[in-house]
């Protein structure tokens, strides 16, 4: 019997990891630049989920199919396969209230119920030291969604921290009268969910060659460990291959787990590769 290992990337985990937390049937809603996002729905659509919906903020479109991944040419995932399209206020306030799409959000900061931050980190709301991109629809729809799910690429005590800078999403509060706070958070480090007590943030895997307390010690805050803690099931050889091949040969996915200079030569390379393919007028 082989012993031979499958070799994958943290950005490839974090999609898999996505993947296996839809079902299929559902409607599954998408954020701007959110490429580990998009690739992980996909992913379940060509998997286990093959009924999936997709709503997307990038030309709030309803779509059914699917296309590769792309840089420059982002927009062709949703508006050449959307089968209609709705303005911002209608999604936010009529459609996301109706169906309560599944849906991940990246946070600034997050705390340990689950509240966090897409505003501001450090100074003040007038002054901050740096202005992160915005809640969009997040306030609206973290007040009444039961089906908000959280994602970090990059793991570190100043995303998860004890107090919040400014809170733009609510999590599992007291004063909560609809829905519920998130359910699900994936990191590069590992799985969570927000089973603790009165809806703390608890750790259930940890991903290969990691541990409970290397996780603690990227954690602000106390973490709680679920009973069964266990590592992370890995990717298989079959969705890696259909990450690499079919859902994005561009490897756009592993820009939202780089920082720098690394993240700008990535961004440059995936540009250039997909001018070359581009088709000729």
């Amino acid at each position: 019997m082989s012993n031979w290992v499958i070799v994958y990337t943290i950005d490839e985990l974090i999609c898999v990891c996505i993947s296996r937390q839809v079902e299929d049937g559902e409607l599954v809603a998408q954020g701007m630049s959110t490429p580990l996002v998009a690739a992980g729905y996909l992913l379940a659509k060509l998997t286990h989920a093959p009924n999936l919906t997709f709503i997307s903020a990038i030309g709030q479109t309803f779509c059914q199919e699917w296309a590769p991944l792309g840089l420059a040419t982002v927009e062709d995932l949703w508006l050449k396969n959307g089968m209609f399209g709705i303005n911002f206020i209608t999604g936010a306030c009529d459609f996301l209230p109706r169906y309560r799409p599944k849906e991940f959000f990246r946070p600034g900061q997050v705390d340990m119920f689950g509240n966090f931050n897409n505003i501001f980190i450090g100074g003040s709301y007038e002054q901050p030291r740096l202005r992160l991109p915005g809640s969009a629809g997040i306030a609206d729809v973290t007040v009444f969604e039961d089906n908000v799910c959280l994602y970090v690429p990059r793991h570190g005590r100043h995303t998860f921290v004890p107090q919040l800078d400014f809170r733009s999403g609510v999590g599992h509060v007291p004063e909560r009268t609809r829905g519920s706070g998130p359910c699900y958070l994936v990191s590069d480090l590992g799985q969570f969910d927000f089973g603790g007590e009165n809806g703390r943030l608890r750790l259930t895997t940890y991903h290969p060659s990691l541990t409970a307390k290397r996780i603690q010690a990227k954690t602000g805050f106390p973490l709680e460990t679920a009973p069964d803690l266990r590592e992370t099931e890995p990717p298989t050889a079959e969705e890696l291959h259909l990450l690499r091949e079919k859902i994005d040969p561009l490897g756009i996915r592993a820009l939202e787990t780089l920082r720098g200079a690394h993240r700008k030569n990535k961004l440059r390379q995936i540009l250039a590769t997909e001018k070359n393919q581009s088709p000729r007028d």
